[in-house]
């Protein structure tokens, strides 16, 4: 018998029955670092580089909560949840990188670990995406989950 939840006994893919399970306060919060390079972060003004496409981070949250709220529809076996709240924070740690935190809360029978690491990644995405003009070598180095709260455990990274 396997390991993975989302294996049924005949061996085939299966989403995870989560009906029994009991309603309760669920938080996951992801961490992704990016090397942005100084040719990028020099760019930036009071935290923030304004573009043709708009405002870097602004935009690069707005993306990162709406890739939250689809994480079901882009990663087949994810439950589709009722999101409670959704917080990215994106902060410059250095002249060459940046971090950024997205915590996501819904109360509900399934964990949003997921979510927060689609958040996480989304956004960082979107900021290669608007930042790519000006250079083209930044990397998205690590994507983790930091913190779990709810359900059968918590976990913190």
């Amino acid at each position: 018998m396997s390991n993975f939840t989302h294996i049924n006994k005949k061996n085939n893919p299966k989403m995870v029955n989560v009906s029994d399970k009991n309603v309760t306060k669920r938080t996951a919060i992801a961490k992704a670092t990016m090397f942005l390079g100084k040719e990028v972060v020099s760019n930036f003004s009071e935290n923030e580089l304004k573009t043709k496409k708009g405002p870097v981070f602004q935009t690069a949250i707005i993306a990162g909560i709406q890739a939250v709220k689809k994480t079901s529809d882009l990663i087949p076996m994810c439950h589709p949840l009722l999101i409670n709240g959704v917080d990215i924070d994106i902060n410059i740690i250095d002249l060459e990188n940046i971090e950024v935190f997205c915590k996501v809360t819904i109360e509900g029978k399934t964990g949003v670990e997921m979510e927060a690491l689609t958040g996480a990644n989304i956004t960082c995405l979107t900021i290669y995406d608007m930042c790519k003009s000006i250079s083209q070598k930044m990397v998205i180095k690590e994507v983790k989950l930091v913190e779990k709260t709810g359900g059968k455990s918590d976990i913190k990274n």
